[in-house]
């Protein structure tokens, strides 16, 4: 994965969001307990830390810095901020090499990092959609390439709903409902 899939997933979320920006983003996101406003503002924060990580390099945590939505930020302004935190992790993705390691509980490759960012993307879109009842599965070809190199112990079957099963948002028959999961973004080198 790499910063074209970054861009790829933050497409998909404002063509999927961005019609629906003048609702009430006050409900909660599916079954989070956070609003559609504050997992989009979530989104955004996670993309910023994540260009922050590939371009600053730590190799034992994460910078102590964090990402503030103004509370009175409209859910159009909320995702331009997300899409400004796609841009920066697309653009620091871009210019890092394949060498290039840095902490997310463990050390990940730029890979990782790109699949963290559009596995966020995706889920949280998510959740958004069905905090407004808009009917949406996130794309296969995305979702196939996060399990790949996230969730690489994830049974075969519709990517979309692997991926929510992996993630515990999802039923797949045969199996039990996850209450807990990590995907495994950390590499051996």
């Amino acid at each position: 994965m790499d910063n074209r899939d970054v861009d790829r997933a933050v497409a998909e979320m404002m063509r999927v969001l961005g019609p629906h920006d003048t609702e009430d983003w006050t409900v909660p996101a599916g079954s989070l307990e956070w609003s559609c406003w504050t997992t989009a503002a979530h989104i955004a924060h996670d993309l910023l830390a994540y260009a922050g990580q590939v371009a600053a390099r730590p190799t034992d945590s994460y910078l102590p810095f964090d990402l503030t939505v103004r509370t009175g930020a409209s859910p159009r302004e909320v995702l331009h901020v997300v899409t400004v935190g796609g841009g920066l992790l697309s653009s620091a993705l871009a210019t890092a090499g394949p060498d290039v390691r840095a902490w997310h509980w463990g050390l990940s490759d730029p890979t990782g990092f790109a699949a963290m960012g559009v596995a966020e993307i995706l889920l949280h879109t998510h959740d958004i959609t069905q905090g407004l009842q808009v009917q949406w599965l996130p794309p296969a070809p995305l979702c196939s390439a996060v399990i790949r190199r996230l969730f690489p112990d994830a049974p075969p079957g519709d990517p979309a709903r692997v991926l929510l099963w992996c993630t515990g948002r999802g039923e797949l028959e045969g199996r039990p409902h996850r209450t807990s999961w990590t995907w495994q973004a950390a590499v051996s080198d």
